[in-house]
Formats: C-alpha cells, structure tokens, sequence
C-alpha cells in the first residue's frame, strides 16, 4: 500500500501548468512534498542566462514556490491557503547544471503554526532552503517567511 504523500508531488506537478504557469515553462519538478518536507527541481536546460548560468530569477523561484508546496503537503489544503511575505536569496555560487531546492519544518513548529492559523486566522512560519547543483555544491540558500490562512 502507497502512503497518500506519494501522491502530493504527482498532484502538484499535473496541476502547476494551471496553477503556476512559469513553473512548469522553466520544467520544474516537485521531486518531494510530504509533511514538513519539500524539495524542487529545474533544469538547465532552457533556463540559462547570458554567461551560460542558470538565470537567477529561476534559482528564486524554485526555492520560493517550496514554501507552497510544504504548506500543501503539511497543512489541510481544504482548510488553508499559502502565501509568501518575503524571500532573501544569498547567491554562493554560479549554478551549471540542474538544481535541486530542499526546505523542511519540524513537528514543533508544524504544531505552532496550525494553532496560530486557527487562533489568529493566519499561521506564519519561516523557511531555510539549500540549492545545490547536481554534484552536491550549494549555488544558493533563501530563507522566507510564510503563512497558511483559512479559506
């Protein structure tokens, strides 16, 4: 038997082209999306810039479009929404290759942000994410801040 979260990345990438156009243009992948946890991927391939790097605008929307797909995979989707308040990306190095984004938020702070949500009508949380290219070096880290709000 499959665990339904096996199923959250299927769902998210069928709908993108609707939901987030530009996304699925740039042929990102959400490779993970499970309670607490998401992680992205992109291509290079389409998505270079005029020195032959990966186009940073594609860097920060691979990690900002994570806090979404978490939000999804964590918090009821019936019941709440995502949005970003903000984003700092800290560009380390030029990205050659694919990338792929990884973000998580543990029970405690899951737990904090459901109660908040519920009792303030918004729930906000803040999110580390690590990119790295395909032989593991960190082209970029972003961290942003986020909320759940009901329907």
């Amino acid at each position: 038997m499959s665990d339904a979260s096996d199923d959250i990345p299927a769902l998210l990438n069928g709908s993108m082209g609707q939901t987030i156009p530009v996304l699925a243009h740039m042929g990102l992948e959400v490779i993970e999306a499970a309670p607490g946890r998401a992680a992205a991927r992109v291509p290079m391939d389409g998505n270079g810039n005029h020195v032959g790097t990966m186009y940073a605008g594609v860097l920060f929307s691979v990690a900002e479009m994570l806090g979404g797909a978490l939000s999804l995979a964590t918090f009821d989707p019936a019941r709440f929404y995502p949005i970003v308040k903000d984003l700092r990306i800290d560009f380390r190095r030029p990205a050659a290759s694919a990338i792929t984004a990884r973000t998580s938020l543990d029970r405690a702070e899951i737990d904090r942000v459901l109660a908040d949500a519920e009792r303030d009508g918004k729930g906000q949380f803040t999110l580390a994410s690590e990119l790295t290219d395909e032989d593991g070096t960190v082209v970029a880290t972003t961290e942003g801040t986020y909320q759940i709000r009901p329907h």
